[in-house]
């Protein structure tokens, strides 16, 4: 039986009708023609699969399918409604994103921020405290306005920022000398359950929240020198600590949302000078984002997925002490011979939270022009006499 193909129609043309608990012809089949579903019997879609030689296909057509209807969706970025964009953008109007670990302007949570932001979310930040008085008066007095400026030329706006501290799940977990520090003088409800609380009696529900956040206190040793307090630090604040946020942030999550997190390929590979435990933090998480996946995903509806970004010149990547090294060896190896930007990871947390990923979760993206795929270092003198493109200096 032959099937032609219309244009804006679908045709769902079934096999025999053979029911496979008795193995006989069935009286009857579901078709689905576009989004319906219509009972029609088997002897009926004989019927339909021969055409009368005096009969045009399209009067046959038209008395026996329904014709789909072509639909476009519109929408906008920023906070007008008045200006639809073409094609198929990212719409997260309505939407509330929570970013746990923004302190400054020029690392990969402040990109994702915007691309929110731009895309229609209003955005809600939580800030280390011992950082959260410079971030909040550098925010007043303006000195992020330029890096503020969305696509359509307004500002981001951030509704409310939060002193956070994702360390300590509730104030029972807060030692004496941590409370009794002048760093965090001045700050209460910081603790990861008591923001998710002021987060629900502020605003009810949020739809997006994302982990920017990590540290290793002895990053700089080998893991062979890392203590067991440096090792175990490193996975409390840079993976435990995404267990906690959704532990506690999950139940003010409308169904449908979306929780992202950002790891490092030093998660699978070696990356000497990436110690202190970091590595085997970034490998805590990944698995924790697959396990979570199905935890969140059949209890409440939620996506969880994590973004493998590549080397970015943030105040936070210099605590490592080599980060020029990793972005000059992405440049002159990695498949895109560019610079990674934070606007590209942002974009890419977007796409991940929207509904265009509606069937995405317990995922590793890779947004680091394809590093990851590489398996030796090109520049190296042994590749010399291979023809192999040179990297575009920058």
């Amino acid at each position: 039986m032959a099937g032609t193909a219309i244009p804006s129609t679908q045709v769902a043309i079934p096999k025999p009708c053979i029911s496979v608990a008795s193995r006989t012809p069935s009286s009857s089949v579901a078709a689905f023609f576009g989004n319906e579903v219509k009972d029609i019997t088997c002897a009926k879609i004989r019927s339909l699969s021969f055409i009368s030689t005096t009969e045009s296909f399209s009067k046959s057509f038209n008395r026996h399918f329904l014709r789909s209807e072509r639909k476009v969706i519109k929408a906008v970025s920023g906070a007008s409604d008045k200006q639809p964009l073409p094609g198929l953008p990212i719409d997260l109007r309505g939407k509330r994103a929570f970013i746990a670990g923004i302190a400054d302007d020029n690392g990969y949570g402040w990109a994702i921020a915007k691309s929110l932001a731009a895309a229609g979310a209003e955005i809600l930040v939580g800030t280390w405290v011992p950082a959260l008085n410079i971030f909040e008066t550098s925010l007043r007095r303006g000195k992020f306005d330029e890096s503020r400026v969305l696509p359509d030329g307004s500002l981001m706006e951030i509704t409310k920022v939060y002193p956070l501290d994702a360390v300590y799940d509730c104030p029972e977990d807060v030692p004496e000398d941590v409370k009794t520090n002048k760093r965090y003088a001045g700050s209460s409800n910081w603790t990861v359950k008591e923001v998710a609380e002021s987060v629900k009696q502020d605003f009810g529900t949020i739809d997006i929240l994302v982990h920017s956040l990590a540290n290793g206190p002895e990053v700089s040793k080998p893991l062979l020198e890392t203590s067991r307090y440096g090792y175990l630090a490193a996975i409390s604040a840079s993976s435990y600590s995404f267990v906690s946020l959704l532990k506690y942030f999950i139940p003010i999550m409308n169904p449908g949302g979306s929780t992202i997190s950002l790891t490092y390929i030093a998660s699978e590979r070696i990356i000497p000078g990436y110690g202190g435990g970091m590595s085997s933090a970034k490998a805590a998480l990944e698995s924790d984002t697959k396990v979570l996946a199905f935890e969140a995903g059949r209890k409440h509806n939620i996506r969880v997925n994590t973004i493998s970004a590549g080397p970015l010149r943030s105040r936070a990547a210099k605590a490592i002490g080599f980060i020029d090294m990793m972005i000059v060896y992405s440049l002159e190896n990695a498949p895109l011979q560019k610079e990674l930007t934070a606007e590209e990871v942002g974009n890419a947390a977007a796409f991940l939270a929207s509904p265009l990923a509606s069937a995405i979760t317990g995922a590793v993206v890779y947004v680091d022009n394809g590093l990851n795929a590489m398996g030796v270092g090109v520049d190296s003198p042994v590749f010399r006499d291979l023809d192999i493109p040179k990297a575009n200096k920058i």
